[in-house]
Protein backbone atom coordinates (compact mmCIF):
# COMPACT_ATOMS: atom_id res chain seq x y z
CA UNK A 1 0.00 0.00 0.00
CA UNK A 2 1.42 2.92 -0.74
CA UNK A 3 2.34 6.08 1.81
CA UNK A 4 2.43 9.55 1.34
CA UNK A 5 5.43 11.65 2.76
CA UNK A 6 4.89 14.44 4.20
CA UNK A 7 5.92 18.12 4.84
CA UNK A 8 6.95 17.65 8.70
CA UNK A 9 6.30 20.62 11.15
CA UNK A 10 8.80 21.16 13.82
CA UNK A 11 7.27 24.23 16.68
CA UNK A 12 4.42 26.04 16.25
CA UNK A 13 5.63 28.85 14.46
CA UNK A 14 6.70 26.49 11.61
CA UNK A 15 4.13 27.05 8.48
CA UNK A 16 6.55 25.69 5.44
CA UNK A 17 10.22 24.00 4.58
CA UNK A 18 12.40 24.81 1.53
CA UNK A 19 13.52 20.52 0.27
CA UNK A 20 17.65 21.57 -0.04
CA UNK A 21 18.16 17.99 -0.94
CA UNK A 22 16.54 14.68 -1.50
CA UNK A 23 19.40 11.79 -0.24
CA UNK A 24 17.24 9.06 -2.50
CA UNK A 25 16.45 9.24 -5.51
CA UNK A 26 13.19 7.80 -7.24
CA UNK A 27 13.39 3.99 -7.97
CA UNK A 28 15.50 3.81 -4.48
CA UNK A 29 14.55 1.29 -1.42
CA UNK A 30 13.40 3.12 1.66
CA UNK A 31 14.13 1.77 5.18
CA UNK A 32 11.65 3.17 7.86
CA UNK A 33 14.05 5.45 9.93
CA UNK A 34 16.22 5.74 7.18
CA UNK A 35 17.44 9.65 6.11
CA UNK A 36 15.17 10.64 3.14
CA UNK A 37 15.66 14.56 2.77
CA UNK A 38 16.93 17.71 3.71
CA UNK A 39 14.57 20.34 4.93
CA UNK A 40 15.52 24.26 5.16
CA UNK A 41 13.14 26.52 7.64
CA UNK A 42 13.62 30.17 8.73
CA UNK A 43 15.02 29.00 11.76
CA UNK A 44 16.84 25.39 11.33
CA UNK A 45 17.70 22.59 8.78
CA UNK A 46 16.82 19.48 9.70
CA UNK A 47 16.96 16.06 8.03
CA UNK A 48 13.71 13.58 7.35
CA UNK A 49 13.43 10.62 8.12
CA UNK A 50 11.75 8.10 6.28
CA UNK A 51 8.18 7.27 8.19
CA UNK A 52 7.62 3.75 6.63
CA UNK A 53 9.60 0.95 4.36
CA UNK A 54 9.15 0.58 0.85
CA UNK A 55 10.29 1.97 -2.50
CA UNK A 56 10.50 5.29 -3.44
CA UNK A 57 8.19 5.71 -6.30
CA UNK A 58 7.92 9.21 -6.97
CA UNK A 59 9.19 12.71 -5.46
CA UNK A 60 6.61 15.17 -5.99
CA UNK A 61 8.74 18.22 -4.60
CA UNK A 62 12.02 18.96 -6.19
CA UNK A 63 14.81 20.01 -4.31
CA UNK A 64 15.06 23.62 -4.39
CA UNK A 65 11.38 23.90 -3.96
CA UNK A 66 8.94 25.36 -1.08
CA UNK A 67 6.44 22.90 0.28
CA UNK A 68 3.54 23.89 3.06
CA UNK A 69 3.54 22.16 6.30
CA UNK A 70 1.33 19.31 5.83
CA UNK A 71 1.82 18.75 1.85
CA UNK A 72 2.63 15.33 0.45
CA UNK A 73 6.28 15.45 -1.29
CA UNK A 74 7.14 12.23 -2.12
CA UNK A 75 5.15 9.06 -2.17
CA UNK A 76 6.57 5.25 -1.26
CA UNK A 77 5.11 2.51 -2.97
CA UNK A 78 5.43 -1.56 -2.09
CA UNK A 79 7.46 -3.46 -3.97
CA UNK A 80 5.83 -4.46 -7.27
CA UNK A 81 3.20 -2.12 -6.87
CA UNK A 82 1.89 -0.16 -9.77
CA UNK A 83 0.64 3.16 -9.23
CA UNK A 84 -0.46 6.36 -11.27
CA UNK A 85 2.51 9.37 -11.03
CA UNK A 86 1.30 12.21 -10.09
CA UNK A 87 2.04 15.70 -11.16
CA UNK A 88 5.26 17.21 -10.21
CA UNK A 89 5.84 21.05 -8.63
CA UNK A 90 8.48 22.82 -11.26
CA UNK A 91 11.63 22.13 -10.01
CA UNK A 92 13.60 25.17 -9.06
CA UNK A 93 15.58 26.38 -11.87
CA UNK A 94 19.80 25.41 -11.13
CA UNK A 95 23.06 27.81 -11.81
CA UNK A 96 24.54 26.74 -14.55
CA UNK A 97 28.39 26.16 -13.97
CA UNK A 98 30.91 28.59 -15.02
CA UNK A 99 32.03 28.32 -18.55
CA UNK A 100 35.61 27.05 -18.71
CA UNK A 101 38.35 29.28 -19.56
CA UNK A 102 39.87 29.20 -23.07
CA UNK A 103 43.09 28.58 -21.61
CA UNK A 104 42.54 26.41 -19.05
CA UNK A 105 44.96 23.29 -19.37
CA UNK A 106 42.62 20.09 -20.07
CA UNK A 107 43.97 18.21 -16.80
CA UNK A 108 42.62 21.24 -14.87
CA UNK A 109 39.32 21.22 -16.26
CA UNK A 110 38.85 17.45 -15.81
CA UNK A 111 39.38 17.89 -12.00
CA UNK A 112 36.92 20.57 -11.25
CA UNK A 113 34.13 18.17 -13.08
CA UNK A 114 34.55 15.96 -10.28
CA UNK A 115 30.85 15.08 -9.21
CA UNK A 116 30.57 14.69 -5.52
CA UNK A 117 28.34 11.28 -4.37
CA UNK A 118 26.43 11.35 -1.02
CA UNK A 119 27.53 9.48 2.17
CA UNK A 120 25.68 7.37 3.90
CA UNK A 121 26.06 8.43 7.75
CA UNK A 122 24.37 8.63 10.69
CA UNK A 123 22.98 12.06 12.19
CA UNK A 124 25.72 11.74 15.15
CA UNK A 125 27.95 10.93 12.77
CA UNK A 126 27.35 13.57 10.47
CA UNK A 127 27.51 16.08 13.44
CA UNK A 128 30.80 15.01 14.88
CA UNK A 129 32.57 14.94 11.04
CA UNK A 130 30.83 18.89 10.69
CA UNK A 131 32.33 19.67 14.40
CA UNK A 132 35.86 18.51 13.39
CA UNK A 133 35.76 19.84 9.65
CA UNK A 134 35.76 15.79 8.52
CA UNK A 135 35.13 15.25 5.08
CA UNK A 136 32.96 11.87 5.77
CA UNK A 137 33.88 11.00 2.24
CA UNK A 138 37.32 10.01 3.49
CA UNK A 139 35.75 7.87 6.16
CA UNK A 140 35.66 4.51 6.01
CA UNK A 141 32.13 3.38 7.20
CA UNK A 142 31.49 0.30 9.32
CA UNK A 143 27.90 0.56 9.74
CA UNK A 144 25.35 -1.86 8.22
CA UNK A 145 25.43 -1.47 4.70
CA UNK A 146 28.83 0.72 5.05
CA UNK A 147 27.32 3.47 7.22
CA UNK A 148 29.62 5.95 8.55
CA UNK A 149 28.73 5.78 12.41
CA UNK A 150 29.92 8.30 14.98
CA UNK A 151 32.72 6.10 15.90
CA UNK A 152 34.22 5.83 12.49
CA UNK A 153 34.98 9.71 12.86
CA UNK A 154 36.09 9.60 15.58
CA UNK A 155 38.69 6.84 14.41
CA UNK A 156 39.67 8.71 11.62
CA UNK A 157 40.57 11.34 13.83
CA UNK A 158 42.89 10.16 16.03
CA UNK A 159 44.30 8.62 13.05
CA UNK A 160 48.04 10.49 12.78
CA UNK A 161 49.68 10.83 9.68
CA UNK A 162 53.40 10.37 8.62
CA UNK A 163 55.15 13.81 10.00
CA UNK A 164 56.47 15.59 7.33
CA UNK A 165 60.35 17.62 7.17
CA UNK A 166 60.05 20.93 6.50
CA UNK A 167 61.66 23.82 8.27
CA UNK A 168 59.53 26.17 10.67
CA UNK A 169 58.85 29.30 8.02
CA UNK A 170 58.06 26.92 5.49
CA UNK A 171 55.08 25.24 7.64
CA UNK A 172 53.75 28.50 8.94
CA UNK A 173 53.58 29.46 4.78
CA UNK A 174 51.94 26.74 4.05
CA UNK A 175 49.55 27.30 6.88
CA UNK A 176 48.85 30.56 6.27
CA UNK A 177 48.70 29.96 2.06
CA UNK A 178 46.30 27.04 3.16
CA UNK A 179 48.09 23.96 1.50
CA UNK A 180 49.14 20.51 2.41
CA UNK A 181 52.78 20.35 3.18
CA UNK A 182 52.28 16.36 1.73
CA UNK A 183 51.75 17.75 -2.09
CA UNK A 184 54.83 19.53 -1.25
CA UNK A 185 57.92 17.90 -2.57
CA UNK A 186 61.23 19.47 -0.40
CA UNK A 187 64.26 20.20 -2.27
CA UNK A 188 66.10 20.92 1.21
CA UNK A 189 68.68 18.37 2.73
CA UNK A 190 67.27 15.09 3.03
CA UNK A 191 64.03 16.51 1.38
CA UNK A 192 63.47 18.37 3.70
CA UNK A 193 60.85 21.62 2.70
CA UNK A 194 61.69 24.85 2.63
CA UNK A 195 60.33 28.02 1.66
CA UNK A 196 61.52 28.13 -1.47
CA UNK A 197 59.35 24.85 -2.05
CA UNK A 198 55.98 26.38 -0.48
CA UNK A 199 56.24 29.10 -2.72
CA UNK A 200 56.39 27.55 -5.88
CA UNK A 201 53.05 25.60 -4.51
CA UNK A 202 51.11 28.67 -3.83
CA UNK A 203 52.44 30.32 -7.49
CA UNK A 204 50.62 26.87 -9.20
CA UNK A 205 48.01 27.05 -6.63
CA UNK A 206 46.96 30.63 -7.75
CA UNK A 207 47.70 30.06 -11.16
CA UNK A 208 44.62 27.34 -11.27
CA UNK A 209 42.70 27.50 -8.44
CA UNK A 210 39.65 29.36 -9.06
CA UNK A 211 37.98 31.56 -7.18
CA UNK A 212 36.12 30.16 -4.25
CA UNK A 213 32.62 30.39 -3.99
CA UNK A 214 30.39 30.37 -1.00
CA UNK A 215 26.65 29.87 -2.11
CA UNK A 216 24.46 32.43 -0.66
CA UNK A 217 22.14 30.59 1.08
CA UNK A 218 20.25 28.83 3.67
CA UNK A 219 21.26 29.95 7.43
CA UNK A 220 23.40 32.77 5.56
CA UNK A 221 20.75 34.04 2.94
CA UNK A 222 17.82 34.11 5.90
CA UNK A 223 20.28 35.96 8.40
CA UNK A 224 20.82 38.62 5.09
CA UNK A 225 17.26 39.12 4.51
CA UNK A 226 15.95 39.71 8.23
CA UNK A 227 19.07 41.86 8.94
CA UNK A 228 17.97 44.24 6.17
CA UNK A 229 14.69 44.13 6.71
CA UNK A 230 15.05 45.37 10.54
CA UNK A 231 17.05 47.82 8.94
CA UNK A 232 14.75 48.85 6.51
CA UNK A 233 11.58 49.01 8.45
CA UNK A 234 12.14 49.94 12.15
CA UNK A 235 13.54 53.57 13.21
CA UNK A 236 16.43 52.08 14.78
CA UNK A 237 18.89 53.89 17.53
CA UNK A 238 21.88 52.58 19.47
CA UNK A 239 23.04 54.35 22.94
CA UNK A 240 26.39 53.11 24.65
CA UNK A 241 27.51 53.41 28.41
CA UNK A 242 30.81 52.39 30.11
CA UNK A 243 30.60 50.56 33.26
CA UNK A 244 33.01 49.11 35.75
CA UNK A 245 32.28 45.47 36.00
CA UNK A 246 35.05 45.04 39.04
CA UNK A 247 32.75 43.75 41.49
CA UNK A 248 30.83 41.75 38.59
CA UNK A 249 34.28 39.87 37.85
CA UNK A 250 34.47 39.11 41.72
CA UNK A 251 30.80 37.52 41.62
CA UNK A 252 31.75 35.83 38.89
CA UNK A 253 34.38 34.27 40.55
CA UNK A 254 33.19 33.27 43.71
CA UNK A 255 30.05 31.93 41.99
CA UNK A 256 32.44 29.68 40.29
CA UNK A 257 34.14 28.72 43.52
CA UNK A 258 31.19 28.11 45.29
CA UNK A 259 30.01 25.59 43.08
CA UNK A 260 33.40 24.48 41.31
CA UNK A 261 32.31 20.43 41.98
CA UNK A 262 29.11 20.88 40.00
CA UNK A 263 30.10 19.58 36.19
CA UNK A 264 26.75 21.31 35.00
CA UNK A 265 26.79 24.52 36.50
CA UNK A 266 29.49 26.78 35.85
CA UNK A 267 28.64 30.56 35.56
CA UNK A 268 30.10 32.59 32.83
CA UNK A 269 30.05 36.41 32.42
CA UNK A 270 26.95 35.70 29.81
CA UNK A 271 24.77 34.33 32.22
CA UNK A 272 25.35 37.04 34.63
CA UNK A 273 24.28 39.40 31.19
CA UNK A 274 20.86 37.63 31.13
CA UNK A 275 20.09 37.13 34.80
CA UNK A 276 20.54 41.43 34.73
CA UNK A 277 18.97 42.05 31.45
CA UNK A 278 15.82 39.69 32.69
CA UNK A 279 15.53 41.77 35.98
CA UNK A 280 16.00 45.31 34.25
CA UNK A 281 13.26 44.16 31.65
CA UNK A 282 10.59 43.43 34.47
CA UNK A 283 11.42 47.17 35.21
CA UNK A 284 10.92 48.50 32.34
CA UNK A 285 8.08 46.61 30.63
CA UNK A 286 8.15 49.06 27.38
CA UNK A 287 11.26 47.03 26.64
CA UNK A 288 10.14 43.85 26.58
CA UNK A 289 7.44 44.36 23.96
CA UNK A 290 7.06 43.59 20.41
CA UNK A 291 5.11 45.84 17.81
CA UNK A 292 2.56 43.93 15.68
CA UNK A 293 0.41 45.83 13.34
CA UNK A 294 -1.04 48.79 15.21
CA UNK A 295 -0.50 47.13 18.66
CA UNK A 296 2.64 47.15 21.21
CA UNK A 297 2.52 44.21 23.21
CA UNK A 298 3.77 44.14 26.44
CA UNK A 299 4.88 40.99 27.56
CA UNK A 300 4.54 39.69 31.04
CA UNK A 301 6.77 36.74 30.71
CA UNK A 302 10.43 37.60 29.46
CA UNK A 303 12.10 35.36 27.00
CA UNK A 304 15.39 35.93 26.20
CA UNK A 305 17.33 35.67 23.14
CA UNK A 306 21.09 34.47 23.07
CA UNK A 307 23.06 34.78 19.98
CA UNK A 308 25.14 31.91 19.61
CA UNK A 309 27.89 31.74 16.42
CA UNK A 310 28.24 29.04 14.29
CA UNK A 311 30.23 27.95 11.49
CA UNK A 312 27.40 28.54 8.91
CA UNK A 313 25.79 31.94 10.46
CA UNK A 314 24.21 33.22 13.75
CA UNK A 315 21.22 31.01 15.94
CA UNK A 316 19.59 33.01 18.66
CA UNK A 317 18.02 30.66 20.84
CA UNK A 318 15.72 31.71 23.42
CA UNK A 319 15.67 31.10 27.34
CA UNK A 320 11.82 31.31 28.24
CA UNK A 321 10.46 33.10 30.87
CA UNK A 322 14.05 34.14 32.02
CA UNK A 323 12.91 36.45 34.94
CA UNK A 324 11.82 33.29 36.93
CA UNK A 325 15.12 31.58 37.11
CA UNK A 326 17.56 31.76 39.36
CA UNK A 327 21.40 32.53 37.67
CA UNK A 328 22.41 28.81 38.14
CA UNK A 329 19.03 27.96 36.39
CA UNK A 330 20.23 30.09 33.89
CA UNK A 331 23.79 28.60 33.20
CA UNK A 332 22.41 25.17 32.99
CA UNK A 333 19.80 26.05 30.41
CA UNK A 334 21.40 28.39 28.56
CA UNK A 335 24.80 25.92 28.12
CA UNK A 336 22.19 23.13 26.68
CA UNK A 337 20.72 25.43 24.50
CA UNK A 338 23.84 26.43 23.20
CA UNK A 339 25.18 22.76 23.07
CA UNK A 340 21.92 22.08 21.16
CA UNK A 341 22.33 24.72 18.76
CA UNK A 342 26.18 23.92 18.06
CA UNK A 343 25.27 20.16 17.16
CA UNK A 344 22.57 20.78 14.88
CA UNK A 345 19.65 19.24 17.59
CA UNK A 346 17.81 22.35 18.03
CA UNK A 347 14.24 22.73 17.50
CA UNK A 348 12.00 25.23 15.89
CA UNK A 349 10.09 26.04 19.40
CA UNK A 350 13.75 26.42 21.27
CA UNK A 351 14.74 29.48 18.09
CA UNK A 352 11.40 31.41 18.56
CA UNK A 353 8.85 33.46 20.95
CA UNK A 354 12.21 35.43 22.12
CA UNK A 355 11.02 39.17 23.70
CA UNK A 356 14.60 40.24 23.73
CA UNK A 357 17.78 39.77 22.51
CA UNK A 358 21.28 39.93 24.19
CA UNK A 359 24.41 38.95 21.96
CA UNK A 360 27.75 38.93 23.69
CA UNK A 361 31.20 39.75 22.13
CA UNK A 362 33.21 40.48 25.24
CA UNK A 363 35.19 37.32 24.38
CA UNK A 364 36.97 39.72 21.49
CA UNK A 365 38.94 42.73 21.10
CA UNK A 366 35.66 44.56 20.72
CA UNK A 367 35.08 48.24 22.51
CA UNK A 368 31.58 49.07 20.81
CA UNK A 369 28.86 48.07 18.44
CA UNK A 370 25.66 48.47 16.92
CA UNK A 371 23.53 45.35 17.21
CA UNK A 372 20.63 45.32 14.55
CA UNK A 373 17.11 44.39 16.03
CA UNK A 374 15.29 41.40 15.73
CA UNK A 375 12.00 41.90 14.72
CA UNK A 376 9.07 42.43 16.07
CA UNK A 377 11.25 42.92 19.52
CA UNK A 378 11.52 46.49 20.48
CA UNK A 379 15.51 46.17 21.98
CA UNK A 380 18.69 44.31 21.62
CA UNK A 381 21.69 44.57 24.08
CA UNK A 382 25.41 44.10 22.99
CA UNK A 383 27.95 43.36 25.55
CA UNK A 384 31.66 44.21 24.78
CA UNK A 385 35.10 43.18 26.05
CA UNK A 386 36.28 43.79 29.33
CA UNK A 387 39.44 45.69 29.97
CA UNK A 388 41.61 47.31 32.74
CA UNK A 389 42.21 50.87 32.37
CA UNK A 390 42.49 53.86 35.33
CA UNK A 391 39.08 54.89 37.09
CA UNK A 392 38.19 57.55 39.87
CA UNK A 393 37.13 55.14 42.13
CA UNK A 394 35.89 56.70 45.72
CA UNK A 395 38.14 59.87 44.96
CA UNK A 396 41.45 58.20 43.91
CA UNK A 397 42.63 56.57 40.81
CA UNK A 398 42.91 52.91 40.70
CA UNK A 399 42.55 50.60 38.46
CA UNK A 400 39.50 48.89 37.42
CA UNK A 401 37.44 46.38 34.72
CA UNK A 402 35.68 48.03 32.74
CA UNK A 403 33.22 47.17 29.60
CA UNK A 404 30.92 49.32 27.14
CA UNK A 405 27.42 48.05 26.85
CA UNK A 406 25.43 49.03 23.39
CA UNK A 407 21.47 48.59 23.64
CA UNK A 408 19.60 48.81 20.26
CA UNK A 409 16.30 49.91 20.18
CA UNK A 410 13.32 50.54 18.04
CA UNK A 411 12.27 54.38 18.84
CA UNK A 412 8.82 53.80 16.78
CA UNK A 413 7.50 52.29 20.45
CA UNK A 414 10.41 53.86 22.55
CA UNK A 415 11.69 56.99 23.14
CA UNK A 416 15.95 57.35 24.38
CA UNK A 417 15.07 58.66 27.63
CA UNK A 418 12.99 55.26 28.85
CA UNK A 419 15.55 53.36 26.68
CA UNK A 420 18.14 55.09 28.12
CA UNK A 421 16.69 54.40 31.72
CA UNK A 422 16.70 50.94 31.32
CA UNK A 423 20.32 51.17 30.11
CA UNK A 424 21.57 52.70 33.00
CA UNK A 425 19.68 50.01 35.12
CA UNK A 426 21.49 47.04 33.34
CA UNK A 427 24.62 48.91 34.07
CA UNK A 428 24.11 49.30 37.66
CA UNK A 429 23.08 45.90 38.09
CA UNK A 430 26.28 44.41 36.63
CA UNK A 431 28.23 47.40 38.56
CA UNK A 432 26.43 46.01 42.27
CA UNK A 433 25.36 42.57 41.31
CA UNK A 434 23.26 42.51 45.05
CA UNK A 435 21.28 45.05 43.52
CA UNK A 436 19.81 42.13 41.32
CA UNK A 437 18.51 40.36 44.25
CA UNK A 438 16.58 43.49 45.35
Amino acid sequence: MAVNIIMPKWGHTMTEGKITRWLKKEGDSVEKGEELFEVETEKITNIVEATASGILFQILVPAGNTAPVGEVVAILAEPGEELKRADVKAAAPQLAPEAESATAEPAVAAAESVSVEFVRATPAARRLAKQLGIDLHLVEGTGPDGRVTESDVTAYKEEKPPALKATPLAAEMARQFGIDLSTISGSGEGGKIVAEDVERAAAQKAAVEPSHVIPFAGMRKSIAENMHASLMNTAQLTAFTEVDVTEMIKFRDLMRKEYEKDEETRISFNDIFVLATSRALKRFPIMNSTLQENEIVLHPSVHIGIAVALPEGLMVPVLKDADKKGLLQIARETRELIRKARQGSISVDEVSGGTFTVTNLSMFNVDGFTPILRPPETGILGFCRIKKQPLIYNDEIAIRSVMNICLTFDHRVVDGAPASEFLQTVARYLEQPALILA
